[in-house]
């Protein structure tokens, strides 16, 4: 850290003077001209390239057996271009991973392609996604996705089954894009204002974003049991536990995620309180469960676990709020 006296001129003006190796290094001269800006925190921040155009970042990645992850990895990254290339020619499995991945990237399209090389560029516009924005339509199908595993689960749906299971990739979209928008702002101070969010927060979002992902997965995991037991229907008992005890699953991440974006820490510790309850109902379904054809108890067991695991990531989520009080 560089310390400077502030100075005052004779007609109240005040003023600093800049760092001379940094001047040198940004090419700054007498007559240059700098953006000065106020953060939300009351700091100025000056940028001696304001109007500098934007140069693409652009990342090269070669056909390999993780072609797709390497991919996800450029784009989280914030790479505006992305270029498969190969020394011959790209196979026609690979050039399959590569639409299929780009396809799983909101704003990732394949804008050049021939025999050895796939060019894909990004066209988001970030400033146009807040990160708050992103999170809530992330949450809104990861949380519709428990709600209709459970119905399919005690009705036996199978279609419905699938269809949780399919939204399960909308939510990996939402996921990456708000890393990539998240891990933009974090290098771009100027962006942080625009979408009004402080990079201090960029962690709490990161973090949520991944439990909700989570969210989105179980309940996936959950409907893939209901396929698998191809439509065979659980008893009225047993379909009575589950439907209060993914009442109590549901309503804990419905209120952390209120209690986050509101900052609302009582809401936040009532999550945590439900845990007695959640332990109680869990035990009277283990109990009830073993009545059940052994295929279908442990796939209820498996699908009951799994809500399980919402909650916990619901308790997580309300320690965020938690958090901000230390």
């Amino acid at each position: 850290m560089d310390l400077r006296k502030v100075q005052r001129t004779s007609s109240g003006t005040f003023f600093v003077c800049l760092p001379k190796e940094w001047a040198e290094r940004n090419r700054i001269d007498r007559g240059s001209v700098v953006a000065i800006s106020e953060t939300a925190d009351g700091r100025l921040m000056i940028d001696a390239k304001y109007s500098a155009e934007h140069i693409p970042q652009v990342a090269i990645v070669k056909p390999t057996p993780h072609l797709d992850r390497e991919i996800i990895e450029k784009y989280l990254l914030g790479y505006d271009i992305i270029r498969v290339e190969a020394k011959e020619k790209i196979s026609l499995s690979d050039r399959e991973h590569v639409k299929q991945t780009s396809s799983r990237l909101v704003g990732l399209e394949i804008i050049e392609e021939d025999h050895s090389k796939i060019v894909m560029q990004c066209l988001l516009e970030p400033s146009a996604f807040p990160p708050e924005k992103i999170l809530r339509r992330e949450y809104s199908i990861a949380s519709g996705m428990h709600r209709n595993a459970v119905t399919a689960l005690i009705e036996g749906d199978v279609h419905l089954g699938k269809n949780v299971v399919a939204r399960d990739n909308e939510v990996d979209r939402l996921y990456f894009l708000l890393v990539r928008i998240l891990r933009t702002v974090i290098q771009n101070p100027g962006l942080s204002e625009k979408l009004g969010i402080l990079p201090i927060d960029c962690l709490d979002y990161r973090l949520a974003a991944s439990l909700v992902e989570s969210i989105g997965d179980q309940s996936a995991g959950i409907a893939e049991k209901i396929v698998e037991l191809g439509g065979e229907k659980i008893g009225a008992e047993l379909s009575k536990l589950i439907q209060n005890f993914h009442k109590v699953v549901y309503d804990s991440h419905e209120s952390a995620l209120k209690a986050m974006f509101s900052r609302d820490v009582s809401l936040a510790e009532s999550v945590g309180a439900e845990r007695e309850k959640i332990a109680g109902d869990l035990h009277e379904i283990e109990k009830v469960v073993q009545t059940q054809p052994t295929e279908v108890a442990s796939q209820v067991l498996a699908a009951v676990s799994s809500m399980g695991r919402i909650y916990d990531h619901s308790v997580d989520i309300a320690d965020l709020v938690m958090s901000r009080l230390v």
